[in-house]
């Protein structure tokens, strides 16, 4: 940026995401070099001592099953702490990494005089000083008590001694944490006014890039498909996460994952469509509301929401069968795709409202067909933006929003001005009565599916 010539003077303030998860270690005397940085020196000549591990854990570390058992019977089973915490332990999750590190190096976290999250790291670079953790991030972690927004003492002394102290206190995910570094000021021209406002997650990151409000819900149709829902009232469960909101502090964010997206629609559109999505839109067009009571579930791989692999078809009376028509065979995959995001996300408490907005993002968004069935089954509009850096887009929303006056004004008031999505499909005529029948069907062929019993159902 500096050497394209960018004017940083013009920046009154700055925020930023990072993959949710990791985690960084400080030594003991991290928080004076960074106190110290000299301007004439890039950052890594300068910080490459200040690290108690050199390779951190991030997302895809699952080494960690142990802990996560440990964790759960310290607060008395994994749902208690799905509604301590917001989610069930899960490996990747910060505390249970944190409690790997102090069973296995106890001689390296001792030397850790701070533990931050990837963001809360990045935040710390630009203030000159450690960063504390926001709420949102903090969600990520199976440490924070998400209604009161504190760490849980229980979770804490169950992963690791002292480490509160290590960890800092939260804070809202809107709040200005300081000022920038003079480091930045000297070596690129920043304003010393220029304020840091709390770095977060790239999913809650997103989720404000996206600019959802109350009731909203945004639909990723990618290699895998993810759900990300505004809550009020967070239903915890052992499934999906619950998150606090990044840009609302009263309120609530969930993420839902269904491992079987769109490489199962490709796989559907080459064995029944010939490889064609032409061909592929017209068996959607050409096909009922319903699918004459047609129901399939197809996970090839193992499914996360919830936990099935195979393809398993019914016809109306409930039989299960061993193949559809292929017309049929792509309403069922699709329709079956969308009620079991209806019914996992209501599962977390979410509820459609009648100034609902669904947002849909991703590869398969560019098919009107499957945006259709979306607006049928959730009965709402369904809306697409460009989302391809909703992460950054974002963040830099939210420094305007920390800059403005973080939770004493609305973010909707703060993005009021950015463009808006555009409508793509609105339910027809009939779906809401169609799938209200269906959808409660669906939920009892899950079950029967999961519990691996084939009785007909009463």
């Amino acid at each position: 940026m500096k050497a394209s010539g960018f004017d940083f003077s013009q920046v009154l303030a700055l925020s930023g995401a990072g993959q949710q998860h990791g985690s960084v270690y400080w030594k003991i005397g991290a928080s004076l070099a960074l106190s110290r940085l000299s301007p004439a020196l890039p950052l890594h000549q300068q910080l490459q001592d200040c690290f108690s591990i050199s390779d951190c854990p991030i997302w895809m570390d699952s080494s960690t099953t142990a802990q996560c058992r440990q964790l759960e019977a310290a607060v008395g089973g994994a749902r208690a702490l799905s509604c301590l915490t917001g989610s069930r332990a899960y490996e990747r999750f910060t505390g249970n990494q944190i409690a790997k590190l102090f069973q296995r190096n106890p001689e390296a976290y001792a030397n850790s005089e701070r533990i931050s999250l990837v963001s809360s790291f990045a935040a710390s670079l630009f203030l000159g000083g450690h960063s504390p953790i926001d709420y949102s991030d903090g969600s990520g972690m199976n440490l924070l008590q998400i209604q009161e927004k504190v760490w849980s003492q229980a979770c804490l002394d169950a992963c690791a001694p002292n480490l509160e102290e290590k960890l800092g206190s939260p804070v809202p995910s809107c709040s200005v944490v300081g000022a920038i570094s003079s480091y930045y000021v000297q070596r690129y021209g920043f304003l010393p006014t220029c304020q840091v406002v709390a770095f977060t997650g790239d999913n809650p990151a997103s989720l404000a890039g996206m600019r959802l409000e109350e009731g909203d819900i945004a639909v990723s149709l990618g290699t895998s498909d993810t759900l990300f829902l505004w809550l009020q009232e967070p239903l915890p469960a052992l499934e999906g996460h619950i998150f606090c909101n990044p840009v609302d502090t009263q309120q609530y964010m969930a993420l839902l994952c269904f491992k079987n997206g769109s490489l199962m629609r490709e796989k559907i559109r080459d064995e029944s469509a010939s490889g064609s999505w032409n061909k592929f839109s017209k068996a959607l067009q050409s096909t009922e509301m319903g699918n004459n009571g047609n129901v399939g579930f197809y996970f090839d791989v193992m499914e996360i929401t919830p936990e099935i692999v195979g393809r398993h078809r019914f016809n109306a009376e409930n039989t299960e069968v061993s193949a559809f028509p292929g017309d049929v065979e792509i309403r069922a995959l699709i329709e079956g795709q969308f009620m079991a995001k209806r019914i996992h996300a209501e599962g977390l408490g979410y509820r459609v409202m009648p100034k609902t907005k669904i947002l849909a993002t991703g590869g398969a968004s560019h098919n009107k067909d499957i945006l259709q069935v979306l607006a049928d089954v959730f009965g709402a509009p369904v809306y697409v933006m460009d989302t391809t850096s909703s992460a950054c887009v974002g963040s830099a929303y939210r420094a305007f929003h920390g800059l403005a006056g973080g939770a004493g004004v609305a973010f909707s008031e703060v993005v009021k001005s950015a463009p808006h999505p555009s409508l793509a499909a609105t339910p027809r005529p009939g779906a809401s009565q169609v799938y209200e029948a269906l959808l409660p069907r669906y939920a009892e062929l899950e079950q029967r599916v999961l519990s691996g019993a084939q009785r007909p159902l009463e």
